[in-house]
């Protein structure tokens, strides 16, 4: 936990302290919550463990389905608005802003066909996905890769890069370096 609490800190120049964190930050109580809901999904309580992610909703405005595989160190700031997909898998040490959607792109229709299929995206190590970018289906975004705020990515991204527009497209590579909301210095041509 204390490596987690670290890691956010180094993030975000806005947190003060371990116990500001823990306290008022949504993201770090919806990642506990998905935890517990993650142990009773692999239990097979699926019940229980979807009981327990809308809760987790509902106090933060965090959807996480309890099947997603979350790394170490995933930072979801400010978070409203957030959802991650039942298949989505997400690496260490990523940070994701508010309205944020890892989501699929399957048709709400015959549903029995898409059960146990990967629908949602995966995230490699230390991705940046600006607020309000959608990463939808079973794409890969590579590790240090950032997608810039708004962005839509449809397609698999490849490691650095930075992925901006509707559709993404790559503007270039970036370093291991943060970057919030997956701009760099030479972006704004």
């Amino acid at each position: 936990m204390n490596s987690f609490l670290e890691s956010i800190i180094n993030r975000d120049p806005a947190a003060k302290s371990k116990l500001s964190v823990v306290l008022t930050y949504p993201g770090v109580k919806a990642v506990f919550f998905h935890q517990i809901a993650h142990f009773f999904s692999v239990a097979k309580f699926d019940l229980v463990a979807r009981i327990i992610s809308q809760f987790s909703r509902f106090l933060t405005g965090i959807e996480i389905h309890p099947k997603a595989k979350i790394g170490k160190n995933l930072f979801i700031d400010h978070g409203m608005g957030v959802v991650i997909g039942e298949t989505s898998e997400i690496g260490d040490n990523v940070t994701i802003y508010h309205m944020v959607t890892l989501g699929g792109i399957s048709p709400s229709i015959d549903s029995d066909s898409q059960r146990n299929l990967k629908r949602h995206p995966t995230l490699k190590d230390n991705v940046v996905i600006g607020s309000g970018a959608q990463v939808l289906g079973p794409v890969i975004v590579g590790e240090n890769a950032k997608v810039g705020a708004n962005a839509v990515v449809t397609k698999d991204v490849p490691e650095n890069a930075v992925m901006v527009g509707i559709p993404a497209k790559n503007v270039g590579t970036t370093t291991k370096e943060f970057k919030p909301y997956g701009i760099t210095p030479s972006s704004d041509e």
